[in-house]
Parts: C-alpha cells; structure tokens; sequence
C-alpha cells in the first residue's frame, strides 16, 4: 500500500514539474534547453551558468522560474565595482545599542541570479565561491547557514566580450551545468516580438511548487537506479577526456590540456538520474547520460592555445568521446 500511494505522489510530482515548464512557457518563448537544465540543477541541487549574448532572455527565465516556484529570489548584477560586502553582508555600527549588528546580503535568499557575473573581479567571484560550494557565508567572525534550497544561476557573457573577466577554473568546476543558450527560431522571435510590441501583455503565473515538493523531488531522483555498467560508462567518459589516447582519440589527445574533475562524474550521474525522473521513468538509460553530458562537461575540459587556433571547441571534443566510447556489457 506505501508503494502504491508513494508512486502517486511520484507521478503527481512529475505531472506539477510538467506544468512548472508550460507555465514558464507563458512568459519565456522557445528556450527549452534552457529550462529543463534550470530544473535539473534545482532538483539536484547544482548550481548553473548560463552562457550566451545578451537579449536571450536567460535573466527572464530565470526570474519567472523563481514566480512560479514561490521561492526567495534576489537578482544581483555584477558590475566592476561589487565588492564582497554588497553580496555577503558586512557588520554595522548601531549607535543606539553601541555594538555592532549584522547586515545581511542579497545572497541570503533561495534562488540567486547572478546576472553577468564575470563583470567582476576575483575578490567578489571568490565569496561567491563559498556561498556555493559550503552553503555558508561568513560576515566578521560570525558563520551563517544559507536558507535551503538555495540555488546560484549565474549568467555569463562570451569572455570576448569588453570589459568581462574571466572566472577562475577552480569556481566554474562548482557549477554543475554550464548551458549555452543559443538564438530563438524564427517562428519564436516573431511571438516574441508580438508579446513584447504589446505593451499590455501581463502574463498571470501560477505558483506549482512548495519547497517540501522541491525537496520530496530531491529523494524521489536519488531513489533513480543506476546499473553498474553505467556507473563504468560514466567513468570511462570522464577518463576519455583525461587519457584520450587511450580511447582512440589521438587527434583531440593534442588539444586537452587537461581533463575533466571528479565533480563531472559525479554530476553526470546526478543528471542523467533528472532527466530519467523527467520522463517519468525510475532507471536511467544510456541515452540519459549522453544528453547532459556536454552540459556536465564542457566547462570541465581545458583546452590549449592550438585547439583555439584550430577553431576546435569542447563541445567538439566531447562529440568525439561520445562517438569513441562505448558501454561495457
């Protein structure tokens, strides 16, 4: 009877997480990829960058996931002059009780948008740092807990562009996905266009989620099962990008300079167990793990100045892996 009544609630939570996607869709035009992805880090609990130009409506969509969540949500844009106080906190003077008091930053709520946050130096990247990788924040010699779930979207621009710096390899490793976002078909610019012309457009979001359903959701894909040969599948793709001729892949072997971290094994599996629960399924296939796998792994592998001057990309290299490996039976 608890089997029965916990698949119901299962098939409940997948159906609500449907209608989260069709009530985004209200507001953000196209951007599938983008959205699923988004979910997939607030299940899993993984932090994402979203890269692409601007005007690719990634701050929208983050901003309505947000509504339709009903969570805490603080948008901080990342200029040149953000310093560490502006995101953590920092102690003031109350003349009144003569001591000081703490003030706490934007980075104290649920979902973050860090909206084009390599615009600013190291010192502001590196609390950023912390909040994402230990779920705390530390203002003066006071260490505070960060409210669950607590989620950093961060949004990027193309590192060519002016005035953008780029983010320390040891930071980007932290985001469990990192997404391109790429340009709207035809067919969806021209909605878009018509939604935006309209200056009477208000799209009306309904709330779908509870935090108790986020974190319901949370046991729901760590129950997904894993077989064993995909567990050595999911190795064997992150150890193509450190040994690639091992793997018959001599001709990108040249290009890597160095191969993927453990945290990409680790959220592959995280990942593709998401996309499983996404179609409503209780095991994950191989299928699964290829689909996320570039978004696991393109931030992951660091190429050398020949794979630039060749035009040669990660996402080209983990094509390749893709092709090459194969599933152990």
């Amino acid at each position: 009877m608890e089997n029965v009544v916990a698949q119901d609630i299962k098939k409940e939570h997948q159906e609500k997480i449907k209608r989260v996607i069709k009530e985004v869709g209200k507001v953000v035009v196209g951007q599938q990829h983008m959205v699923d992805r988004l979910l997939i880090g607030l299940f899993t609990q993984g932090h994402i960058l979203l890269e692409g130009v601007p005007g690719l409506a990634k701050t929208l969509t983050v901003n309505t996931l947000a509504d339709v969540l009903h969570l805490d949500f603080q948008r901080i844009q990342f200029t040149p002059d953000l310093l560490p106080a502006d995101l953590i906190g920092t102690m003031i003077y109350n003349q009144q009780k003569a001591e000081f008091e703490v003030k706490k930053g934007p980075i104290f709520a649920n979902m973050i948008l860090a909206d084009e946050v390599n615009r600013s130096p190291a010192k502001v990247q590196s609390a950023l740092l912390e909040s994402m990788q230990e779920k705390q924040v530390t203002i003066g010699e006071t260490t505070f807990k960060l409210d669950r779930p607590f989620l950093v979207m961060a949004t990027q621009n193309p590192i060519d562009q002016e005035g953008t710096y780029p983010l320390p390899e040891a930071q980007v490793d932290r985001f469990m996905l990192k997404v391109h976002v790429g340009y709207t078909t035809k067919e969806e610019e021209i909605e878009i266009m018509r939604r935006m012309s309209n200056m009477a457009f208000d799209a009306k979001l309904e709330t779908l989620l509870t935090k108790e359903d986020i974190f319901a959701i949370r046991e729901e894909i760590n129950q997904v099962a894993v077989s064993e040969s995909l567990e050595r599948y999911i190795i064997e793709l992150v150890f193509a990008t450190r040994n690639p001729d091992e793997y018959q892949l001599k001709d990108e072997a040249h290009y890597i300079q160095f191969g993927a971290s453990p945290r990409a094994s680790i959220n592959l599996n995280l990942a593709a167990k998401a996309v499983a629960f996404f179609d409503e399924r209780d095991y994950v296939l191989p299928e699964d793990v290829k689909e996320i796998a570039d978004d696991v792994m393109n931030h992951r592998i660091l190429l050398n100045y020949e794979a630039e001057a060749d035009g040669v990309t990660t996402h080209d290299i983990i094509k390749s892996i893709l092709g090459k490996v194969q599933i152990s039976k």
